[in-house]
């Protein structure tokens, strides 16, 4: 935990957000492992726009828990890793949120809540850690409460959508 330690008191809720998020992974494993004749080559497409980022964000929230369950170190350094972390996620989730937005065009499969969940939300989610790294720098009270929040909704997002990748490899199976 950094420097003077105002993350001091929030060990246990990264615990468990790296925990569940490390559980979650494997997880995802396991179910791609089962839906593997699901995953075709002409689906790949649909496993970059929705698989890899949530394998990608569990991972990020993995990182954060990491991060700051790491024994003392200056709280410089623990900042620089959450923004590097929120800087890269931003940018991935962007990329993904385009590609989600552009699929929604082309497939009716896509409604709001996909565009919601797999776009708009971890953008959101990265641009509050990249908030709360600063506030961390600037030893502000309010930047747990922020990257805590962040977290949160990164992980709600994740947990529905790697429910969403569950229904339709099982759905797709089923049909096949």
């Amino acid at each position: 935990m950094p420097g003077d330690d105002i993350l001091k008191d929030w060990h246990e809720f990264y615990v468990l957000a790296g925990t569940a998020a490390a559980t979650l992974i494997a997880l995802l494993f396991v179910a791609a492992s089962i839906g593997a004749g699901v995953m075709s080559p002409e689906r790949a497409s649909a496993t970059r726009i929705y698989m890899s980022p949530v394998i990608f964000h569990f991972s990020s929230i993995l990182l954060m828990s990491l991060i700051i369950l790491v024994p003392p170190h200056p709280r410089e350094a623990h900042t620089v890793l959450i923004g590097l972390n929120a800087i890269v996620g931003a940018a991935a989730s962007i990329i993904i949120c385009a590609r989600v937005f552009l699929r929604s065009r082309v497939e009716s499969e896509v409604d709001w809540i996909d565009w919601l969940a797999y776009g708009v939300s971890p953008v959101l989610a990265y641009v509050g850690t990249l908030a709360a790294a600063v506030l961390l720098f600037a030893h502000s009270t309010l930047a747990p409460d922020l990257l805590a929040v962040a977290v949160l909704v990164l992980l709600i997002a994740n947990i529905r959508n790697a429910w969403d990748i569950t229904l339709v490899m099982a759905r797709r199976r089923r049909s096949q």
